[in-house]
């Protein structure tokens, strides 16, 4: 743990005090709430709430985390509205929806609480609601790159699975990744929802009526686990160009095996942590970064897995 608490306070170093001296100027009641779309289920966001709560040890701060139970991003509004009236020092949120999301968080940044976007978004979109920063992984960017990637490994055609279709900024991924390979989106999105046999199911339909796939990106442990599972199933797992967002430890596994190339690692752990840190020293001493951060993206492959392996699902 002193390793990967040393790693942090590197990448922070240019946007804190110290933190041995944070707890000298803390003020009584201060408190920040990071709001994510993201449902119970999702066993990724885990990182995030390791990432939160650690930095409110460490700043002596109260933090809190809200999502909507089913991922339903109205009710990630109305938890917004609901924690505008409590009144935090700070609001972190994502910004899954922008249609949805902004009129709620443009309300809590004219009722005088400072905002930062984390995860989803984009800085443009921050900066339009009124946020003082974005911290996370540009999602299209970063499918671009996941794209160019794969292209140069030869993949031409290839199939997204979307287990988030209701959130248009992670359809970005898949939007992002066929620019980045020189080919039209066209029907390669696939809407695989989020029961694992679904998800299965539908992948296995997919590839057996579009033979001509030679490649696959899937846009989390959701729907990663149940795809692999898919692959062992039809006798095309190891053969198949295989590329995922984000990390966890069936995704840890898969590349250990071969099966999957790579996953990109957007450090979640960071998306949770710097916004704490940042607001904490904003509010006691008035600094903060001149620019927004981007945790990603960072492609982990099977020769880089000692440190993701250690901490798979906790802070990686």
């Amino acid at each position: 743990m002193t390793s990967l608490m040393e790693k942090v306070a590197v990448v922070t170093i240019a946007a804190t005090m110290p933190l041995v001296v944070a707890t000298s100027a803390s003020a009584e009641g201060e408190k920040y709430v990071l709001i994510s779309h993201a449902p119970d289920s999702d066993s990724w966001w885990n990182t995030v709430k390791n990432g939160i709560a650690l930095a409110g040890e460490q700043m002596d701060v109260e933090v809190e985390y809200r999502n909507p139970p089913t991922g339903d991003v109205a009710d990630m509004a109305r938890i917004i509205e609901q924690a505008v009236a409590s009144g935090p020092n700070g609001i972190i949120t994502t910004l899954a929806d922008f249609d949805v999301l902004q009129g709620p968080i443009e309300d809590a940044v004219a009722s005088g609480i400072d905002v930062i976007i984390m995860n989803t978004g984009t800085p443009e979109q921050a900066r339009e609601v009124g946020a003082l920063m974005y911290v996370g992984q540009p999602e299209y960017d970063a499918g671009v790159a996941a794209g160019m990637r794969a292209k140069d490994d030869g993949v031409t055609t290839f199939l997204c699975v979307n287990h988030a279709i209701q959130q248009p900024t992670v359809g970005e991924r898949c939007r992002g990744f066929a620019d980045g390979l020189g080919v039209e989106l066209g029907d390669s999105m696939l809407d695989s929802g989020t029961d694992p046999s679904e998800i299965k199911n539908k992948v296995l339909a997919y590839l057996s009526s579009h033979p001509e796939t030679d490649g696959i990106l899937t846009l989390g442990p959701v729907s990663a686990g149940p795809t692999m599972q898919a692959l062992n199933e039809n006798g095309m797992a190891g053969d198949l160009y295989f590329g995922t967002f984000d990390l966890g430890d069936e995704i840890v596994e898969g590349i250990k095996s071969g099966v999957i190339q790579w996953g990109i690692d957007q450090q979640p752990f960071l998306q949770a942590y710097l916004p704490v840190v940042i607001l904490t020293n904003y509010h006691r001493y008035g600094v903060l970064p001149g620019n927004n951060i981007n945790s990603g993206p960072g492609f982990v492959t099977a020769d880089g897995l000692t440190k993701v392996e250690e901490f798979a699902g906790e802070y990686r």
